[in-house]
């Protein structure tokens, strides 16, 4: 049954929503360099992982939108081997800060339960002889286990590679480490802090800690946005809406035709809601958490953005790994790159006006120059038009 939230004292515009928004995910306001990519992580609650890699992989492209030209080895430190963070099943694969450990406890819980991942049923011998490995060796690879994929399908994972995964969703193994994008697994009771490991939080305090981080990382939500973000049921998220801290309000145009809409809210996001602050301009990743829930970003930003690397060639429209181009508050624009050598390659740029060049050209600056590139080429670009305009800005 869905939650029933008392009515709302405080109605948003949807311009102050999206300020909102853009605040809570640290793209609005001054950076926390002191916190560093630990803080991007730490504030977002999760960064999502993934295996494409074009102008770098989504979990660098994160907190380089908020933080600029960070260092891509200390990003790389900052995740892994550090003892700061986990590897789990959040709002997908994600890296999440070591803190969060205790909180996941109701999903490791839910996959005991069920038994069975993936359709498999692991033999308890194989199970029991992954576990006996990595506490006499310490940390290994599957490869290392000796149970390695035979292919990147699931169904087609020898019995090592299933056995393995299985123990890290129920949480006897962790991954807290990646080597050359390989997960590194250890037993969960060495390598997890012991004050975090031997918290036992009920599915309830769980799901109320991760509802009301959810709302802080997000500032303002409707019912389905707090639930994407983890990836809760509706039913879980309405039994602990009311103790998560977030408060109802009202947000113009987030109801049907334009209406007002339901919403939870961050106090504190609301507290700071007229406060100014410096745009990033920037390229997002996809799977940027600001961008991640599609039906999100198109009720903010009025953009229908959608991933096509697993379309057809010849039916993309905007390619392959297209990202966003975030400016003044507002996704104005989207580029496809590519890296060839020292060149960053604009395989097709669309942008909504040609006032937008000048926040593109830097956006392309900087990020090749991040990415170690010494030059840009634009290949297809919407506007042929604005072609002159933009080699100029990119001289």
């Amino acid at each position: 049954m869905t939650a029933v939230a008392p009515p709302p004292t405080v109605t948003l515009s949807a311009d102050q929503a999206r300020r909102i928004a853009l605040r809570a995910q640290g793209l609005l306001g001054a950076p926390d360099r002191r916190a560093g990519v630990r803080g991007v992580l730490r504030h977002l609650g999760a960064v999502q992982l993934d295996t494409i890699s074009v102008l770098a992989r989504s979990h660098e492209l994160v907190p380089y939108a908020r933080l600029g030209a960070v260092g891509r080895p200390a990003v790389e430190h900052a995740y892994w081997g550090s003892g700061a963070s986990f590897e789990y099943w959040s709002h997908a694969a994600c890296v999440l800060p070591i803190e969060e450990w205790p909180l996941f406890a109701f999903r490791r819980r839910a996959y005991r339960d069920r038994g069975r991942l993936w359709n498999h049923q692991v033999d308890p011998r194989a199970y029991r002889a992954v576990l006996d490995r990595l506490r006499a060796e310490g940390p290994l690879t599957s490869t290392e286990l000796g149970g390695a994929k035979r292919t990147a399908e699931w169904w087609d994972w020898s019995e090592g590679k299933v056995a393995v995964e299985r123990a890290l969703a129920f949480g006897d193994v962790v991954c807290t480490e990646r080597r050359g994008w390989k997960r590194v697994y250890a037993l969960a009771e060495q390598a997890v802090p012991a004050e975090l490991f031997e918290r036992d939080p009920s599915d309830r305090e769980c799901l109320v800690r991760l509802v009301g981080q959810a709302g802080q990382a997000l500032g303002v939500a409707t019912r389905a946005d707090l639930a994407d973000y983890h990836r809760l049921k509706p039913a879980q998220l309405d039994a602990v809406l009311a103790e998560s801290g977030l408060v109802p309000v009202a947000v113009a145009g987030w109801g049907p035709d334009g209406a007002e809409g339901p919403a939870w809210a961050d106090p504190a996001a609301l507290d700071r809601a007229e406060a100014g602050g410096r745009h990033r301009t920037t390229l997002l990743s996809p799977f940027d958490s600001l961008i991640w829930d599609r039906a999100r970003t198109e009720r903010i930003f009025k953009m229908a953005h959608r991933l096509e690397a697993y379309t057809p060639k010849s039916r993309r429209i905007h390619g392959y790994f297209a990202m966003p181009l975030l400016t003044g508050g507002r996704l104005v624009g989207r580029v496809d790159p590519a890296r060839e050598g020292r060149t960053l390659v604009a395989r097709r740029i669309s942008l909504d006006s040609a006032r937008h060049l000048p926040a593109l050209a830097e956006a392309l600056r900087e990020a090749a120059e991040w990415v170690g590139c010494s030059a840009v080429r634009v290949e297809e670009l919407h506007d042929e038009a604005a072609r002159p305009v933009l080699a100029k800005l990119l001289d």
